[in-house]
């Protein structure tokens, strides 16, 4: 019997709306599809937040974590963040 893990992917997103698409795409587009996807929004001002929530509507393995400018402390909120025991840092 095949035992599949299953993956948290965190991705930092700080005004990346040039790359975002391309990084969404790929993520969603995986072939291993029992991954949680955590976008971690600090403060952008450009087209990130749009672009997020739009990927938002039509995936619902993705999660949102908005913040305003500030360092984001992994080693403490993963924990809290994050559905499974994998995880992979963008």
């Amino acid at each position: 019997m095949i035992r599949y893990m299953k993956v948290s992917i965190i991705v930092p997103v700080f005004n990346a709306d040039k790359y975002l698409d391309k990084c969404l795409n790929s993520l969603t587009n995986q072939t291993y599809k029992d991954i949680e996807i955590i976008l971690i929004n600090d403060g952008s001002t450009d087209k990130s937040e749009k672009i997020i929530n739009e990927y938002k509507k039509i995936d619902n393995r993705i999660k949102v974590i908005e913040q305003k400018s500030r360092v984001y402390d992994l080693k403490i909120e993963w924990n809290k963040k994050c559905k499974w025991r994998i995880l992979y840092v963008c």
